[in-house]
């Protein structure tokens, strides 16, 4: 089998030149190239970007079917202090406002509208949907599916979940052993207990209709670790905001 070969003489200057913003000597090619082969310095001044750039040409974004586009919030650059916070320990938001929606989902002959209107507050889930930049800000394009609530405040306890989301109040961890030893913060176990403070309206079926939840404001529930997205709430308490089906129990 013969092994394919690039060379530098295989690629005019005419050829490379013509794509915008690229000049003949913006990418080195090495002399032959052998597939299976290549190395890091084969590929020396070439840049990945995370996010898609919508060219400046486009004015508007338009969603289908139930997806949503947000506008995403900055990320504090300061502590509540002042304290300046380098990039690296800034939090990744995870929210911004609604300012596009889609035509909805249709289930056989009913057609379900996106459950948040252009304008709201939403909370989404962790590494839900594509980044883009578009008229100079940071935009998400997700699925209706992937917004977590709608929080108007700043105060997450005021968080209205959506669809399937219960939002739950975190149990405080224990901060001594059975046999009275005191715990540090790196050594407490993180609670997989808490008390639902709000509820969605529930799923849709085949048919488009809502399933009301099982669980409801007040309840001690029995959870699945390292589920939902965590937050901080204002009063200090830990929140977490997670699918029903990652809820195993109901304590009394």
């Amino acid at each position: 089998m013969a092994t394919a070969q690039l060379t530098a003489s295989s690629i005019s200057s005419r050829n490379v030149s013509s794509f915008e913003g690229l000049r003949p000597s913006a990418v080195q090619f090495p002399s032959v190239v052998r597939l299976g082969t290549l190395t890091q310095r084969s590929f020396r001044g070439l840049v990945v970007k995370a996010a898609t750039v919508v060219a400046p040409k486009y004015t508007a974004i338009r969603p289908l079917g139930d997806r949503v586009l947000v506008k995403i919030k900055e990320a504090e650059e300061k502590t509540d202090g002042g304290i300046l916070l380098p990039s690296t320990a800034q939090t990744k938001p995870q929210g911004g406002e609604v300012v596009a929606v889609g035509e909805g989902k249709s289930f056989g002959k009913n057609k379900i509208d996106i459950s948040v209107p252009t304008g709201a507050q939403v909370v989404y889930s962790k590494y839900a949907g594509t980044e883009v930049e578009f008229n100079g800000s940071k935009h998400l394009i997700l699925k209706d599916d992937d917004i977590v609530g709608i929080l108007e405040t700043d105060d997450v306890k005021d968080l209205k979940p959506l669809n399937d989301r219960v939002l739950i109040q975190v149990a405080q961890a224990e901060d001594k052993t059975a046999g009275g030893l005191l715990l540090t913060e790196a050594t407490k176990e993180k609670p997989s207990i808490g008390t639902v403070i709000a509820v969605g309206p529930g799923p849709l079926d085949e048919e488009g209709n809502r399933k009301p939840l099982s669980v409801n404001s007040g309840n001690t529930v029995l959870y699945s670790k390292y589920a939902g997205n965590d937050f901080k709430g204002k009063d200090g308490s830990d929140y977490i905001a997670l699918r029903a089906s990652d809820i195993m129990a109901i304590l009394s």
